[in-house]
């Protein structure tokens, strides 16, 4: 029991200790009706997290999540903690002192960076909150759900997070692939991958999702991306067509190419294959921060932790700001991310004899409250850290989804870095977004790229 988190209470009935093991991902009651009851319970919120706070009180309990909105606010881009400021400030001095409560990833980037990458940490907020109707889908998955073809797909659930009580890691993987976005959206958002100095051009994408989430037809999402600005890459669209089980089917890919004006199938647009105008510093299935099939990977469940992640960081979407207020050399300019101490699941991702991927090794930090991932350390073959991303959480109250401000992805090599899904400089999210399945074809595609 060695992975039991320390907050619990010594004074547990028999069936309260019981659920604090399925919490704690100690005992494998997942799909009993048990443990599904347990959820929305004195213990557990709806989704399977801890209800309580931590016991020195720094993580708070959970209270139902960000409900009302602060003045100022306005489709969602409000920051309702404007007015708080850092507890404390993470550096390449005192680092020491927390690094209990920090990924490897963190504490190399103070290192490569000690003059200019710190970590503002402020007064933790567990605003993740979601309609009635998810927790009502949630609970019911939590009895059916299962995984098959050895953890590579998933049979009897319905849309949204089948393990709200995980047990293993690939659950946790999937709780992040099938988390609740809503039906659909529709964004416009800039992509950055600065040069090592800091000088960059950014780049425009247009982006339209809908979520799925159906074992039945083999389907999760759809994603359709445009490329609108610089001149010299606009016109490039991608279409995918997301399966839930890629070993029995893979992705369905389709690239659109301006200069050539044809459709062609894209079969390179999955795992390790390049990202859409990411420069190189970001991996197919590194979009999301982390996206596709599982199937290449050993996933271990290492247990639970508490860390400082990326969380509520509303400052990122502020359009009084622009790309280049957040954008610097080597990484995102700290006076304007935020983190918070929170319970994350840790999961170890190492790869399988025979598969192939430049990532030998992922080891992956997941909210839980949200099953967003917050932080991904990447491993090279020869066990050397390479990689570190982050996913910035923010609330999304007028729509109640948690999502990302920003993604980041940070080259400890090479110095560079990408980070994606800032609306700083655009137009940002349309939540009125009527997604059809019309939209998402080769057909749509070859209309797309035309325009």
């Amino acid at each position: 029991m060695k992975h039991l988190n320390r907050n619990f209470s010594k004074s547990f009935s028999l069936s309260g200790l019981a659920t604090a093991l399925v919490a704690a991902g100690l005992l494998a009651t997942t799909g009993s009706a048990f443990a599904a009851d347990s959820l929305g319970g004195n213990q557990l919120t709806p989704m399977g997290a801890e209800r309580a706070g931590s016991a020195d009180g720094k993580i708070p309990a959970w209270d139902g999540g960000l409900k009302s909105a602060p003045g100022g606010w306005k489709e969602g881009y409000g920051n309702p903690f404007a007015n708080e400021k850092p507890l404390f400030v993470i550096t390449a001095q005192n680092y020491q002192q927390y690094e209990k409560n920090m990924a490897p990833g963190q504490i190399e980037m103070l290192k490569k960076y000690p003059d200019t990458f710190k970590i503002p940490v402020y007064k933790s907020h567990r605003t993740a909150n979601y309609p009635q109707s998810v927790y009502d889908l949630v609970k019911k998955n939590a009895k059916t759900a299962k995984l098959v073809d050895g953890g590579n797909g998933v049979e009897n659930f319905t849309e949204v997070t089948p393990f709200p009580l995980p047990k293993t890691g690939v659950e946790l993987v999937w709780n992040h692939s099938t988390r609740y976005r809503g039906k659909g959206a529709e964004r416009e958002v800039s992509l950055v991958t600065p040069q090592a100095g800091g000088n960059y051009t950014a780049v425009t994408l247009s982006e339209e999702f809908m979520f799925i989430g159906d074992p039945v037809e083999n389907s999760l999402f759809y994603f359709l991306q445009s490329v609108t600005a610089p001149a010299r890459l606009s016109g490039t669209v991608l279409l995918v067509q997301e399966t839930m089980n890629q070993v029995k089917e893979p992705r369905r890919a389709w690239m659109y190419n301006a200069g050539q004006r044809r459709v062609r199938r894209a079969p390179q647009v999955a795992y390790d294959g390049p990202g859409t105008a990411a420069d190189g510093q970001r991996t197919s299935d590194g979009l999301d921060v982390f996206n596709g099939s599982p199937d290449r990977y050993e996933w271990k469940l290492v247990g639970k932790k508490e860390m400082y992640i990326p969380y509520n960081a509303y400052q990122l979407l502020d359009t009084n700001l622009s790309v280049g207020d957040i954008v610097q050399a080597g990484h995102m300019n700290p006076n304007h991310t935020r983190y918070e101490l929170h319970r994350v699941w840790e999961v170890e991702g190492t790869l399988k004899d025979g598969q192939r991927h430049i990532y030998a090794k992922r080891v992956m930090y997941f909210d839980e409250d949200t099953y967003q991932i917050a932080h991904v350390d990447h491993y090279d073959g020869r066990d050397n850290l390479w990689r570190v991303a982050e996913g910035h959480t923010v609330q999304f109250q007028d729509v109640q989804i948690p999502w990302y401000s920003a993604e980041t992805v940070y080259d400890l090599v090479n110095g560079r870095y990408l980070v994606s899904g800032l609306i700083n400089d655009t137009r940002g999210y349309n939540w009125d977004y009527n997604a059809k399945r019309s939209s998402f074809t080769p057909a749509a595609l070859n209309r797309a790229g035309g325009r």
